[in-house]
């Protein structure tokens, strides 16, 4: 693969992936599903940030990963079942 088509395709992936996390981010308030689904989509982003070499994004990403992992985490023990 060519290095111009490389980058159109980080690119692809990053507006995907960014475009997921704040779909999911927006929808957080509807149940838990969408706080995981958003801890899916930083994930994603994480992984945007390291292939584009933007590695403090990454790093941020992951962080906010683990951040919105502990309110998925809380809020499912919080629940009755």
């Amino acid at each position: 693969m060519a290095l111009v088509d490389w980058l159109v395709a980080v690119t692809l992936y990053g507006v995907v992936a960014l475009s997921f996390m704040m779909a999911m981010y927006a929808l957080e308030r509807r149940g838990r599903v969408f706080v995981l689904a958003f801890v899916g989509g930083c994930l994603l982003s994480s992984s945007y940030g390291f292939l584009s070499g933007a590695w403090p994004f990454g790093v941020v990403e992951a962080v906010w990963a683990g951040i919105a992992f502990r309110r998925w985490a809380s809020m499912r023990a919080r629940s009755p079942r």
